[in-house]
């Protein structure tokens, strides 16, 4: 499906230069940098002012809002002017990065000589005076074909950033008795800029009668038809149940948007919402993921949060999971043991009732959450407890993250990259064995020494090194990672 529901960044470039500078230096490299990007990577907005005061700084803004960039870059061709470089930004509605020019010739340093590997230290001195945030790359000083790469390695970091200004969390119901593990307070949502608007499951419930014989649900029965197909789809007479729920959910975000542009849920699934709406909404969750409206389970507001930044870094659908259980020891001396590089401590399996999505499924189909039946229906014939969307996740590239708040209102995240193994799981619900060097280590002195919850948010892809550019663009303080054997946590026994 269509990623609905992240922005679309058109990003613009301005070159600055220091006015006892060579403007020609900063012209000519701006435009190089332009021609590559534009060949390479799509197409970059380039502002025809070279800044050099502030009012260069005021037309140039102009022009990149004329044009309807909602991101920057800021390239030092030279040296820079410290001041109006930096008032770029802070006049600027959007995220901004900064990159600067490398000398391009031994044979050419009197007069082609630009010195901004030197002006970009004084334009952080002046961003940091300013209190301003950017976006500045480990290395932020390249030729013209070096730094279109890093602006192109900026684009989901400004999606991002200009998703997250404009996103509300829409939740229903409070978190079900003894599964407290994922609340936090929101006082941190509104630091980052994000709206919330809790509910109750009630409101929910009223929506759904409300929405009885639309006339649309046909329409969604059909795609969702389509989509199962006859193997995936056991239980077709449940479709209109689940289709009716799927058009409560996106005309609940239609008409509760309000003033932001994007949309997370995170909504109560049990044990009250399939005696009362007669299935399990996992399957529906799962489509509107999919579409990059993220649901999280069971009420985890910082869940859905962690999804939308999955979704926005890599624009596709994104899961949320249980850091779940171990691989029993037969079942990895069988199928992982000297055939992968892991030990038991790297594996683990991440497991949810069904909210992950079809395409990042081996193969999916409609089925019934096991444990609520044993609640709900005494491990009878499943009725209500249907609506799951089971399979084995699709093996391949993970990162597992999350950003989350603690019990005194502080952001603190994680990022981990891993893989899922091509090894059946032999178990029910969207579950896979995943495998993260040094696993074992990073669950006791990160998620447990942490006090994080159980859930966590998974990206299909490597992500690691924009996910880490985010947290540090917010503010984070506390990024932890899966630390190598050569770094010891500050909670790890050095002798143990």
């Amino acid at each position: 499906m269509t990623m609905t529901n992240i922005p679309q960044v058109k990003c613009g470039i301005i070159s600055v230069s220091r006015d006892c500078f060579i403007i020609s230096l900063s012209e000519n490299r701006r435009k190089a940098i332009s021609t590559v990007y534009n060949k390479k990577y799509g197409s970059i907005y380039e502002a025809k002012t070279t800044v050099e005061n502030e009012t260069d700084m005021l037309t140039a803004l102009d022009e990149v809002k004329a044009a309807d960039c909602n991101a920057l870059v800021v390239f030092l061709g030279n040296f820079g002017p410290e001041t109006p470089e930096t008032l770029i930004a802070k006049n600027f509605d959007g995220p901004v990065m900064y990159i600067a020019a490398a000398e391009e010739s031994g044979k050419n340093l009197i007069n082609g000589r630009g010195d901004a590997y030197c002006g970009v230290l004084n334009c952080s001195y002046n961003l940091g005076l300013r209190k301003i945030k950017a976006f500045i790359p480990e290395y932020p000083v390249g030729t013209a074909e070096e730094l279109a790469v890093m602006i192109a390695e900026f684009q989901p970091i400004a999606r991002t950033i200009i998703g997250l200004s404009s996103l509300k969390i829409i939740s229903f119901g409070p978190r079900p008795q003894d599964f407290f593990a994922c609340n936090a307070p929101i006082k941190p949502l509104y630091d980052l800029g994000i709206e919330i608007e809790e509910n109750s499951e009630l409101d929910l419930l009223v929506s759904y009668r409300a929405h009885k014989d639309d006339p649309r649900i046909s329409s969604v029965i059909k795609e969702m038809s389509n989509e199962l197909g006859p193997d995936g789809n056991p239980y077709p007479e449940l479709l209109p149940r689940m289709a009716q729920y799927e058009l409560t959910l996106l005309d609940w975000a239609d008409k509760h948007k309000g003033a932001s542009k994007y949309i997370a849920f995170a909504n109560k699934c049990w044990p009250a919402f399939p005696t009362e709406f007669g299935f399990e909404p996992c399957y529906v969750n799962s489509r509107l993921v999919s579409r990059g409206i993220p649901v999280a389970c069971e009420v985890d507001i910082y869940g859905a949060l962690s999804e939308y930044i999955g979704t926005c870094v890599s624009g596709d659908a994104v899961t949320l999971l249980d850091i779940n259980n171990s691989v029993p020891q037969d079942l990895f001396a069988q199928n992982i043991q000297n055939k992968y590089k892991y030990d038991l401590k790297d594996t683990f399996m991440g497991f949810h009732c069904g909210n992950t999505p079809l395409c990042k499924l081996s193969k999916g189909a409609v089925k019934y959450q096991l444990i609520q039946n044993r609640l709900l229906e005494d491990g009878g014939t499943p009725d209500i407890t249907r609506g799951t969307l089971e399979g084995d996740i699709s093996a391949g590239d993970i990162t597992f993250f999350r950003l989350q708040s603690t019990a005194g209102a502080e952001l603190r995240s994680y990022i981990a990259q891993g893989e899922v193994l091509p090894v059946a799981t032999q178990s029910f619900g969207g579950i896979g064995i995943f495998a993260i060097p040094e696993m074992g280590r990073f669950y006791r002195h990160v998620l447990i020494a942490k006090q994080y919850p159980h859930h966590g948010a998974v990206a299909f892809g490597h992500y690691g090194k924009v996910l880490f550019s985010i947290f540090q663009y917010l503010g984070i303080k506390d990024i932890a990672f899966n630390q190598p054997k050569s770094m010891l946590y500050p909670t790890e026994n050095p002798f143990a």
